[in-house]
């Protein structure tokens, strides 16, 4: 993997674990949580294949992606992409906490399987943000499968709640894996700090869903912070010019 910008030398030598870490790490001294969204989408921008994104992920991705949860406090997650991609608790601990961060999954229903692999195959219980207005059986089931579920006022779950909720915990190193409608959600209420984007050396044609969904067009200017290459995927991390 090569480091292309910030630029090092005419001829940049491979990037090391540690210069990598360097490369993503968050902020220092948050005192709010900082959301760092992560996507792989191919050149035409399309956000799964087969709809899933294992279709477009890499070696060079998987690296990233492995690190950034190492460095994050709290993963989340829409309830669709939890489902589709079949979520587990995440293996490596976190750099910050010394355990591995906790998924958090956003669902508006509660509708979410208590023997999927989110709940039987974890090492720490998955937090799950729901609604009042979500079936109380629902929310009960998933805490009896060993969740903590938060319902949080009206039946939509709010962007900002969420991030509250979470800075009440001291998670502030929040990274969400997607899907695009929670990209979306989270875009609309401007909560977004910053995309690591793996462009996949791909075309995928058809009608792919793109890595954001539903947000009203609105533009929103991004910086260009670093960009890595290897075997012809590009690694991108864009911060937000707030």
């Amino acid at each position: 993997m090569l480091r292309l910008l910030p630029p090092s030398t005419p001829d940049p030598p491979s990037v090391s674990d540690e210069e990598l870490a360097e490369l993503y790490a968050y902020p220092e001294r948050l005192d709010r949580p900082y959301l760092r969204m992560n996507f792989v989408a191919s050149v035409d921008g399309a956000a799964n294949a087969d709809g899933v994104s294992k279709g477009l992920s890499s070696a060079p991705d998987r690296r990233v992606f492995g690190l950034l949860r190492r460095l994050a406090e709290v993963i989340l997650v829409g309830a669709g992409t939890a489902r589709v991609e079949n979520y587990r608790g995440a293996r490596q601990p976190s750099v910050v906490t010394g355990e591995p961060p906790r998924i958090a999954v956003v669902t508006a229903t509660a509708q979410l399987d208590p023997a999927a692999p989110l709940f039987t195959d974890t090492k720490v219980p998955p937090l799950i943000f729901t609604t009042g207005a979500a079936p109380e059986a629902n929310r009960r089931r998933l805490a009896e499968a060993g969740a903590e579920v938060v319902a949080l006022d009206g039946d939509r779950v709010a962007p900002a709640r969420v991030l509250d909720t979470l800075a009440e915990r001291g998670l502030h190193r929040v990274l969400c894996e997607g899907g695009p409608h929670l990209f979306g959600n989270l875009l609309q209420a401007d909560a977004v700090d910053e995309l690591c984007l793996t462009v996949a050396p791909t075309l995928a044609g058809g009608g792919s869903d793109r890595i954001v969904m539903g947000a009203d067009p609105q533009l929103r200017a991004l910086r260009l912070f670093s960009v890595l290459s290897e075997d012809h995927v590009l690694l991108l991390r864009y911060l937000r010019d707030r």
